[in-house]
């Protein structure tokens, strides 16, 4: 595995979000966090993308402790799309793809063919070629992100990272950003790891699912066998159904309305039964 982290504790000032985590992440494959609010899912991405240092453990890229790696080697093999997101008022689309250049480039070297090709290349397959002389402030949110997803294409890394990518997207533009990082694994090999919300979209478009529960992963493994009716009640105190979809034949979760359960008692692990064969 190329990215991992092992035994990492994580913290905010004094606030400790997650605890001797270990987690790696499959090459060539789309894997996403889940878990509820504050279970420290979006903080375990920023620390495997090296915003975050941990305050015990290290996250290792390529056999390296990532924070012993310079930051623009990083930025040529690993990719970033946080949650929140602001460009520059009045930029265009193709100008602001071309900061993913950044990385390749020294501040006084004249662009080359090779980045052109890069940023040609992201905005075509991200579906924004057409649209390179529009100002971002003008695009609808499905349209921003995909030119925020070409910025991290052009940088030429062969793993993106996304902080929930779909926040804020109707159904039709979740639809259409998840389609894009698929095809993007599909078809380029691109190692994709994210956080998402919606547990029937992870089951839907992961190979790999990781679920954390108060600062620790609790599962971890193929949609099929980590969705559990016992799993979502354990970790999201809901319970639920879990079927087949007809369509795609992946696990269909549908929690059942007004049996929210119990939430663990205070000081107790969230990770304290193993209620799932998935679970670690």
């Amino acid at each position: 595995m190329r990215l991992q982290a092992q035994g990492v504790n994580l913290a905010y000032d004094t606030r400790l979000i997650a605890e001797d985590l270990t987690l790696s992440v499959p090459d060539g494959k789309v894997s996403v966090l889940i878990g509820p609010n504050g279970c420290g899912k979006s903080t375990a991405l920023r620390s495997l993308a090296r915003l975050l240092p941990p305050r015990a453990g290290q996250v290792v890229l390529d056999g390296k402790s990532i924070q012993d790696t310079p930051t623009r080697e990083v930025a040529r093999r690993l990719a970033i799309l946080p949650q929140v997101l602001s460009a520059p008022e009045g930029i265009t689309i193709e100008d602001l793809v071309w900061f993913g250049r950044h990385p390749h480039r020294s501040s006084l070297k004249v662009p080359g063919e090779r980045d052109r090709e890069a940023v040609e290349w992201a905005m075509t397959v991200t579906g924004v070629a057409d649209m390179r002389d529009m100002h971002v402030d003008q695009l609808s949110g499905g349209q921003r992100q995909r030119v925020w997803i070409a910025l991290c294409l052009a940088q030429e890394t062969d793993i993106i990272l996304l902080d929930e990518p779909t926040t804020y997207l109707d159904v039709a533009y979740q639809l259409e950003v998840l389609d894009l990082l698929a095809a993007l694994n599909k078809d380029h090999g691109t190692t994709v790891a994210m956080v998402l919300h919606d547990f029937n979209m992870a089951a839907e478009y992961a190979d790999h699912i990781f679920v954390m529960s108060a600062g620790k992963l609790v599962a971890e493994g193929e949609p099929k066998d980590v969705l559990t009716p016992e799993l979502i009640q354990h970790v999201f105190h809901v319970e639920s159904r879990v079927m087949e979809h007809p369509v795609s034949g992946k696990p269909l979760c549908i929690p059942v309305r007004g049996k929210r359960t119990s939430q663990p008692a205070p000081g107790r692990s969230a990770s304290a039964a193993a209620v799932t064969s998935g679970m670690r």
